[in-house]
């Protein structure tokens, strides 16, 4: 007896039953800490609610699909499936903070994606929030730094999974399957965390404080236990492994894999090695020159909180060591130093966001390209190549046009999330630097998106940070599909009529 074969938009909703489930489970977590501190079981229902409601669901559409064997996915539905995955796990992880009582569902929704976005922007006041609350916070980060799609596509299957991996923004591939390359990444993820959570402990940060900067440093998403951020703890160790911990998040994995077998030549020949040490030899010293007004005079001061601020920036991870940017600090070269570092982003492959240095620095490479070929007086067919992770990799003219419209977005939507901002009575300065950080999923912030921010900023700043999150295209494209197959749809109905 031949199985019915479930395929299209039928298989987009039982994928979609099955990561219901494990979404659920990830809303599960957080109840490990009720055993060790039952002041807390009260706040049990935060998670309990959802978590069981979403396993629940997502049981009854695995069952309406029992039996049936699982066909392909159409051309770009793959898009439409990361979408829709991204769009459940924020609506889902948003009702803990809304049964709290105290969020509205626009100011839950902004911090469920602040969190599965690795960006930081928040409006809870983490100074009477829930332990629980606070952890689930960091897991969102922990799960959407690795990457959605990699964590539950590689607890289903391999097949197609290396796909959907892509399409959320991925362009690594350490291994030849899903599997192999969740593993080494989660891996060397976790491996990060546990040595950031012992340094952190052997400089007396308290355990529960150290288990959520190590996640938050390393998933380069910047949320904290304290409304001071790091510059609460005003501890120069404390600051440099935060420092090492944001750099190792920002940073290509596939340079963790050529750190790890010691092939160092491969790490320092990598472009965006090069381009992150080309920046911090131009902005360390402009940083520690420019606060010299701001601390008196004092050069080492100034270095400190220059060197985090700048790291806290390129990394994407939003970890603060002053407690504003506003006032004597803007408008500043290190102010706007910091927009542009937000902007440039960090490594591609890494959990940060922003445009990626890799992009940022083949848009260079094909304007030198460009230049060359215009004063060359031989008018040859050149093979352009750039340096990534230690080896030549041909560059075609696809590449760079792929590369130049990517950019081009990236800047039309920071404007005009800029000006959305600012339309709020907001400076224009300062709604650059907010929506910048957004969009970059950042998360250094001058106070605008707050608990008392208008819902039209929440909602622009949650729909930047969903867009660098995805980066874009998958979302395009699966708008785009949708409204193909309507059209088609419709033109049939048509016929038949």
């Amino acid at each position: 007896m031949n199985k019915k074969i479930v395929s299209g938009y039928p298989l987009i909703i039982n994928y979609l039953g099955i990561f219901a489930i494990l979404i659920g489970f990830i809303n599960l977590i957080p109840l490990i800490l009720i055993p060790f501190r039952m002041e807390d079981i009260s706040d049990a229902y935060l998670f309990l609610y959802p978590g069981i409601i979403s396993i629940l669901v997502g049981f009854i559409v695995v069952l309406l699909f029992k039996g049936r064997e699982k066909g392909k996915l159409e051309r770009n539905q793959d898009a439409i499936l990361v979408v829709n995955i991204w769009i459940m796990a924020i609506l889902i992880s948003a009702m803990p903070f809304v049964l709290t009582g105290d969020y509205t569902f626009t100011q839950a929704v902004f911090e469920a994606t602040s969190g599965y976005s690795t960006t930081g922007l928040t409006v809870v006041d983490v100074s009477v929030a829930p332990k629980a609350l606070l952890l689930f916070r960091s897991l969102l980060q922990f799960f959407g730094g690795i990457g959605l799609v990699l964590v539950l596509t590689s607890a289903i299957s391999d097949k197609f999974g290396m796909r959907l991996y892509s399409a959320e923004g991925h362009s690594d591939k350490l291994m030849p399957n899903l599997i192999r390359s969740g593993r080494m990444i989660l891996s060397i993820y976790v491996g990060y965390i546990t040595i950031g959570i012992i340094l952190y402990m052997i400089f007396g940060m308290p355990f529960f404080d150290a288990l959520n900067h190590a996640i938050c440093a390393v998933a380069t998403g910047g949320f904290s236990t304290q409304s001071q951020s790091i510059g609460y703890y005003n501890s120069v160790p404390i600051e440099m492994i935060t420092m090492v911990l944001m750099l190792l998040g920002g940073t290509n994995f596939f340079v963790h894999l050529m750190l790890l077998r010691g092939k160092m030549k491969n790490v320092f020949g990598h472009v965006e090695i090069k381009l992150l040490g080309i920046l911090m030899l131009i902005g360390l010293p402009l940083f520690t020159i420019n606060l010299l007004s701001v601390y008196n005079g004092n050069i080492l001061h100034s270095l400190r909180i220059g060197t985090f601020q700048f790291i806290s920036a390129v990394s994407g991870t939003g970890y603060q060591t002053v407690p504003s940017f506003v006032g004597v600090m803007t408008p500043s070269l290190f102010f706007f130093g910091l927009i542009i570092l937000m902007v440039l982003g960090a490594g591609m492959g890494s959990t940060a966001g922003g445009m990626k240095q890799y992009r940022v620095a083949l848009a260079f490479k094909s304007m030198y390209w460009n230049i060359k070929e215009q004063l060359s007086h031989k008018k040859t067919i050149r093979t352009h190549f750039i340096n990534k992770i230690g080896s030549k990799t041909v560059v075609d003219r696809e590449d760079i046009i792929f590369n130049h419209s990517f950019l081009m977005i990236y800047l039309v939507v920071l404007v005009t999330g800029t000006l959305i901002i600012s339309s709020f009575g907001h400076s224009l300065e300062n709604s650059l630097f907010e929506f910048a950080s957004a969009l970059g999923t950042v998360g250094l912030s001058v106070g605008i998106t707050g608990y008392n921010a208008h819902p039209m900023i929440l909602w622009t700043s949650t729909i930047g940070m969903f867009l660098g999150r995805l980066e874009f295209y998958v979302i395009f494209i699966a708008i785009a599909k949708i409204y193909i197959d309507i059209t088609k749809k419709k033109d049939k109905e048509k016929k038949i009529s």
